[in-house]
């Protein structure tokens, strides 16, 4: 999701909610400990140098259950974030405490905002000689497709 998108959604709900993909719920009281842009540059495995930058939201929650984050006050986080870094409209990466720090897209499902599993690939599978993914088809499908010439039809 990208700031516009998040920024547009909060001005237009009155209670700030995340949850897992799993449905587990982040604490009312969470933080948004940081905003900040992240940046990487690399190279990857078929030699092409990319670069990627997001706005990397941390979120927290501590032992402090009367804090709650009001949409206003998130909006005003993001504002000065903007003003003093430059900020662009870019993809929103949340950072959340599991078994480890992890990093996480953003979604929204109408009601609460979404912390969803980023996974890793192979950007170079054509350097790398992966193999594309073959379409797996039944022959009885085949004779099924009145696209498909018969042999009586004399088309082959």
């Amino acid at each position: 999701m990208k700031l516009s998108k998040f920024k547009h959604l909060i001005s237009s709900i009155e209670e700030i909610s995340f949850q897992l993909e799993n449905g587990e719920t982040i604490p009312q009281h969470f933080h948004i400990t940081e905003i900040g842009i992240n940046s990487k540059e690399y190279i990857d495995c078929g030699g092409t140098i990319r670069l990627e930058k997001v706005i990397n939201f941390q979120l927290w929650h501590a032992n402090d259950f009367d804090h709650k984050l009001e949409a206003k006050k998130v909006f005003d986080i993001i504002s000065l974030a903007e003003k003093s870094l430059f900020i662009e409209d870019l993809d929103i990466e949340i950072e959340y405490q599991s078994t480890t720090i992890g990093k996480y897209n953003l979604g929204f499902n109408g009601s609460s905002f979404v912390i969803e599993s980023k996974t890793t690939a192979c950007l170079a599978e054509d350097k790398c000689g992966i193999p594309e993914e073959k379409l797996k088809v039944l022959l009885s499908d085949l004779q099924n497709n009145s696209s498909c010439c018969s042999p009586e039809s004399g088309c082959c």
